[in-house]
């Protein structure tokens, strides 16, 4: 089945970008205002960051989402066959404070939230990054599909390792000095996880992601996802901590929360609002697992 996907989809790569945007525009308007894909939760979930916004406020950062979300669809498909030299041409980063700790003998844990474009942020990181890159990834239930995009990612070295098979390897993988990238607004277990305010609603936080840097005493950086103009990005970082273990994992989880409401208030398109991030309800069972100041 691979050797039958690839080649399709390598050809489709080989379109131009004013192409790859034509059909972006076209396959927004099927998305949209054709098949209303997951808009129910996309604006559900934009009334509950944004609420004091008005409903057509509403509507167009939902609208430039769809568009931010195929865009990253189709250049993701553009990637398999993209040019070392298009590629840095079209994506920046800047993370000399991280580079700077690395010399200092650092590892590193980045965190950052479902922002678009999390291929291009892969790429451009294991790019600059110089010590090995791990890559936390679900896999794909199609194995072709899940070959393709593996060795997508896998293309600048990034060390993949899928969720499943974190825990047993990690050990082996979290060898200093070592960078490691998480998207830490999953969500996890309620009974589990950390709670507190994510915008207006509460919302359960991961803990894995603070108190395995805590354990390895990592440094803890925060990269946000920016984008200059269409096809263009431009990533920043930012160090949370030096030594996460001069921090508590609620500390370290609050400081990544407002750090993500802050970039998501800079450009409200680009989250993923149809990732369903409040599921889950807050009740007093949880309330030992309440982290924020701020009372619910």
């Amino acid at each position: 089945m691979y050797y039958i996907i690839y080649p399709i989809f390598y050809l489709l790569s080989l379109l131009p970008f004013f192409i790859i945007y034509k059909l972006s525009d076209f396959f927004y308007g099927l998305m949209y205002h054709v098949f209303g894909y997951r808009k129910e939760i996309v604006m559900a979930n934009i009334a509950i960051a944004f609420p004091e916004k008005s409903a057509d406020e509403r509507k167009l950062i939902a609208k430039q989402f769809y568009k931010n979300f195929i865009n990253t669809l189709l250049e993701t498909i553009k990637m398999i066959s993209m040019s070392n030299i298009a590629f840095e041409k079209r994506c920046t980063i800047e993370m000399a404070s991280t580079i700077e700790l690395v010399a200092k003998g650092k590892s590193v844990t980045f965190v950052c939230g479902h922002q678009m474009n999390w291929e291009y942020g892969n790429w451009i990181m294991a790019k600059n990054s110089t010590i090995p890159l791990i890559g936390i990834y679900q896999k794909i239930g199609n194995k072709a599909f899940n070959k393709l995009f593996y060795n997508l990612r896998a293309r600048y070295k990034t060390v993949l390792v899928s969720t499943k098979d974190f825990k047993y390897k990690k050990d082996e993988l979290l060898v200093p000095p070592y960078s490691l990238a998480l998207a830490a607004d999953q969500n996890g277990n309620p009974d589990s996880c950390f709670w507190l305010y994510f915008f207006s609603k509460p919302a359960p936080f991961v803990t894995g992601p603070a108190k395995g840097a805590i354990k390895n005493n990592t440094a803890v950086v925060f990269a946000h996802f920016r984008i200059p103009k269409r096809g263009y990005y431009h990533f920043d970082t930012t160090v949370i901590a030096e030594n996460a273990n001069e921090f508590s994992p609620e500390e370290l989880t609050l400081r990544f929360r407002d750090l993500l409401e802050q970039t998501i208030k800079e450009s409200p398109d680009n989250y993923l609002w149809s990732h369903r991030r409040w599921r889950h309800n807050y009740s007093e069972k949880y309330s030992h697992l309440w982290i924020d100041a701020k009372q619910p």
